[in-house]
């Protein structure tokens, strides 16, 4: 598990926006609440914000240096496709 949370060097910040009650962000909630620790612990000097706001679609935002920025929507998506989407957005390419 380590290894799937060791992001990029050129990763400056990850982003998740969310609804803190609805159903469609259940996924995402307990997500955050099983990864942030493992992703903090793996990379200290990452700001990870979350933030929660009713109504809001989930989706994760990373900004890498150079301003440059990706979001992905996260409705829908289980647990496991939540983590694969943001690996793919904080991992090094190969």
């Amino acid at each position: 598990m380590t290894a799937k949370y060791a992001f990029t060097q050129s990763l400056r910040e990850v982003r998740f926006l969310f609804c803190q009650s609805s159903e469609q962000s259940a996924a995402v909630r307990s997500f955050i609440t099983r990864a942030y620790p493992t992703m903090k612990r793996n990379n200290p000097n990452i700001p990870i914000l979350i933030r929660e706001a009713a109504g809001t679609q989930p989706r994760v935002f990373a900004r890498y240096e150079r301003g440059t920025e990706k979001s992905q929507p996260l409705d829908g998506l289980t647990d496991k496709q939540i983590e694969e989407t943001v690996s793919n957005l904080v991992q090094p390419s190969q």
